[in-house]
């Protein structure tokens, strides 16, 4: 008894009373009461999410709500209320073999509604059960045909299967399945270890390879100079200039030079580039130089301009 028809009952019950009290006919005092019964039983009230199923005579008469309606006494009946909220009901699959025969356990989600309350009371006894149970059962048979590499890295497309196939089942019955939502894939730790093992051994694998692959472009590079140095002596002469320049730059630096790589350069331009280096460091020059052709002169340590 909802309410209104509570009030009602008590209205009319209430009114019965006193006219009984007040010693007014018996007859009205009857009907009162039979009134505030037939109102009291008659009078429903669904929620604005309800839906009421009214058979008549155990034959469906109409889905009432939401709002007040009014049931013919003794002949009509309410018989389910089918509430048309979202609601969630969760799920797993536990010791589930997938395709690779890895044993893992998964914990899923549904989200789901009723959107034909006369399909939800009349196709199925207990649709609440039924939801759970084939969400099971598809997430079972989503495991088994599935690699573990895709549940972990795929859990989206998993979903989206997921909700397709349940979503077809439950049609039938005047469900709607909103969403479906894996919260968790879980797997032995041994197999935890030896994942992170192969993890590991394919990382180094791939730093193995990308360092032959360096090494692979810094040789070609070297032959590519050597050919280049082979056609262009100078070019070689330079290089090694170049060389030494930048190693005496530093203060107290050393060189020592085979006699055959000092016959293979110019020595005046080897001992320029050499007082020059010592010049940039703030130190004097060693002797006289002799600069190469063009190149301006650079005067001896101690010596200056008469």
């Amino acid at each position: 008894m909802n309410p209104v028809s509570a009030l009602i009952f008590i209205v009319f019950v209430g009114g019965a009373a006193l006219s009984f009290v007040a010693r007014m006919p018996m007859g009205i005092t009857i009907l009162l009461a039979l009134i505030g019964v037939f109102l009291g039983y008659s009078v429903k009230m669904a929620q604005q999410w309800e839906k009421a199923v009214v058979l008549r005579l155990g034959k469906l008469q109409s889905i009432k709500g939401p709002g007040l309606f009014i049931l013919v006494p003794i002949i009509d009946q309410v018989a389910t209320w089918i509430d048309q909220r979202i609601r969630t009901s969760a799920f797993s699959a536990e010791q589930a073999l997938t395709r690779d025969t890895v044993p893992v356990n998964v914990d899923a989600i549904v989200f789901w509604m009723v959107h034909d309350a006369q399909r939800a009371a009349l196709e199925i006894a207990d649709y609440n059960s039924a939801v759970q149970q084939v969400a099971q059962t598809s997430l079972r048979e989503m495991i088994g045909s599935s690699l573990l590499s895709e549940l972990l890295s795929e859990r989206k497309e998993a979903d989206a299967t997921l909700k397709a196939v349940i979503g077809a089942k439950t049609a039938e019955w005047g469900v709607t399945v909103n969403s479906v939502e894996i919260r968790d894939v879980a797997i032995p730790a041994s197999l935890q270890d030896a994942m992170s093992r192969q993890a590991q051994a394919e990382r180094e694998k791939q730093a193995r390879v990308t360092l032959g692959a360096a090494e692979e472009e810094v040789a070609q590079r070297f032959v590519n100079a050597a050919k280049l140095y082979a056609q262009n002596p100078e070019a070689l002469q330079l290089r090694a200039m170049n060389i030494i320049y930048e190693t005496t730059k530093e203060r107290g630096a050393t060189i020592l030079m085979p006699t055959a790589m000092v016959d293979a350069m110019n020595p005046g331009a080897a001992a320029f580039a050499l007082n020059m280096s010592r010049i940039d460091a703030g130190q004097p020059p060693i002797g006289p130089s002799v600069p190469p052709s063009g190149a301006p002169s650079v005067p001896s340590a101690g010596k200056g301009n008469s």
